[in-house]
């Protein structure tokens, strides 16, 4: 209600960890964590696959969730399929090794996100905005491409819109890195998501900071500027994503937005008290 009364939007974004889950530490020790192929990493079993039974039981939650959230007056909500977490484990092969209709080459592996979406499209409105959040990379390797290329990501892609994804969030690392830069095009995770699904996209990847190479670098470094903001303003404008995400700029200051509208950019303060020569 605050939301709304301040004219905003607002969606919670709706997750599972998967075998992410330290099982050990959770308020539920008792029960396995869960994953596609029971696979933590490409070389690291730590269970058992998940059943037919289990799949469907999940995709019915994410729908109940996602029902639930229309009911409490959210204005949509937000699939968290990047980073590692399930619906990636089923994405990426490294994770999903199954042999059934839940497994094999990319586009297949989407099916358990498109399922979801689906599930979701049935237990809301027709008019409520469903975002898919994706990524290439992982927690544990920033190397890793579900799509190594266009054609690959176009058949990735194509059964999550059909399902009825209304926009995609491309995480990347760094928003301003090209997505396949032996195609010769600047775009973007998400200015290539949008040309092959012609669907909305938000992009997001180190905005507002100057570098993300190490954890230090990213608990110490914020840089603002005309110069840096450029790239951004021209992506919108010439229509190759449509909304910008801001992550740990926003946590280091919850007016950001505000002060980059306002071009305040002294008054944005860096994560720590360090010098500014020590971030340069």
């Amino acid at each position: 209600k605050a939301v709304h009364a301040a004219s905003g939007k607002i969606m919670p974004q709706l997750w599972h960890l998967g075998v992410s889950r330290r099982a050990a530490v959770s308020p539920n020790p008792e029960v396995p964590s869960i994953s596609p192929s029971g696979l933590l990493s490409p070389d690291k079993r730590v269970g058992e696959p998940m059943s037919e039974a289990r799949i469907w039981e999940v995709i019915e939650a994410f729908a109940r969730g996602a029902g639930l959230a229309q009911e409490l007056g959210f204005d949509g909500v937000e699939l968290h399929g990047a980073h590692g977490y399930l619906i990636d484990q089923f994405f990426w092969k490294g994770t999903n090794q199954r042999a059934d209709d839940w497994g094999g080459d990319c586009g297949r592996r989407s099916r358990f996100g498109a399922e979801i979406v689906r599930a979701v499209r049935a237990a809301t409105r027709p008019d409520f905005p469903v975002i898919l959040r994706w990524s290439q990379w992982k927690m544990g390797d920033y190397t890793v491409k579900l799509a190594p290329d266009p054609a690959t990501l176009e058949a990735f892609l194509k059964p999550l819109a059909q399902a009825g994804v209304t926009a995609f969030h491309c995480s990347t690392r760094r928003f301003w890195e090209p997505e396949f830069p032996a195609s010769g095009s600047h775009l973007n995770l998400a200015g290539w998501t949008k040309k092959v699904t012609g669907l909305p996209t938000v992009t997001v990847g180190s905005v507002g900071l100057s570098r993300a190479d190490s954890l230090e670098e990213r608990a110490n470094t914020v840089d603002i500027s005309t110069e840096h903001l450029a790239a951004l303003i021209r992506g919108l404008r010439q229509g190759e994503f449509d909304l910008i995400a801001v992550g740990r700029a926003l946590l280091a200051n919850p007016a950001w937005a505000a002060l980059v509208r306002d071009r305040r950019f002294s008054e944005l303060q860096p994560y720590s008290a360090a010098a500014p020569e020590a971030l340069a």
